[in-house]
C-alpha cells in the first residue's frame, strides 16, 4: 500500500491494516519454511508496509503530544 493511502486512513483502521499484515506475514514464514512460498518477495512487501503504517501512527502521536 501506497504512503498517500495510509495516511488517508483513520488510526482504528491503520491499527486494523498492521494486524492484518502481521497475520499474513506469519502465514508466509509458515509456507516459506514447508517451501510452498510462491512469492518470496511478499513477505518484504509486508514487512515495509507494516513499518510505513507503524511510523505514520507514531507521527500521529508525536503531533497530538506537541499540541498538548
Amino acid at each position: 500500500m501506497k504512503i498517500k493511502d495510509l495516511r488517508a486512513l483513520k488510526d482504528d483502521e491503520l491499527r486494523a491494516k498492521i494486524t492484518d499484515a502481521k497475520k499474513e506475514l506469519l502465514e508466509l514464514r509458515v509456507k516459506k519454511s514447508t517451501g510452498t512460498l510462491e512469492k518470496p518477495s511478499r513477505i518484504n512487501e509486508l514487512r515495509k508496509g507494516i513499518a510505513r503504517a507503524m511510523t505514520i501512527l507514531r507521527e500521529r502521536e508525536l503531533e497530538s503530544e506537541e499540541t498538548k
